[in-house]
């Protein structure tokens, strides 16, 4: 089965559904909880003697699936990894806390008829998403000021993957 696409889920005034409880099931909304895609929140060399900082901000707030935020992670750090190998220090700064809840309608055979379904139906746990507000720091990249021209060109792939708006702070 195909995803819906990220523009079906991404307003953030929806209400978060996140509580899952493994010691008590039973008060839990959600009880089974759907795989995640972001698995990696460190990467590249963990040095004490970067002297630069970039951050990848969010200007609005979103609700960003966990595939999309790995899609970015890939991309920013293969490129890292080519071009400035073991210079820098790349951390994934959210975590996916949300579950997005979909109201799977039947289609297939006999579908000449359109099926309603209800109004504001719960659903079942599908996906997970990160929610960021305004000024929420997404990616964060220690570096060395030399390696300015590639960690931005690597924020600039990774923002391409994104929904919503997103700065490219230097510190």
């Amino acid at each position: 089965m195909a995803l819906r696409p990220g523009r079906a889920v991404r307003s953030p005034t929806k209400r978060p559904w996140t509580r899952f409880s493994r010691s008590k099931p039973r008060k839990s909304f959600i009880k089974a909880m759907p795989h995640k895609d972001l698995h990696q929140f460190k990467m590249g060399a963990q040095k004490a003697d970067f002297d630069m900082v970039v951050n990848l901000t969010s200007e609005e707030p979103v609700i960003l699936r966990d595939n999309a935020i790995e899609s970015a992670r890939q991309t920013a750090n293969k490129y890292l990894e080519e071009n400035v190998a073991g210079a820098y220090s790349f951390v994934v700064r959210v975590y996916p806390h949300h579950i997005i809840r979909e109201n799977k309608m039947i289609a297939g055979a006999g579908a000449d008829r359109l099926q309603k379904g209800m109004r504001q139906a719960f659903g079942r746990p599908t996906d997970c998403a990160a929610r960021l507000h305004k000024g929420t720091e997404l990616f964060t990249i220690h570096s060395y000021k030399s390696n300015l021209p590639h960690v931005m060109v690597a924020l600039e792939r990774a923002r391409r993957k994104l929904s919503g708006t997103y700065e490219i702070q230097t510190q």
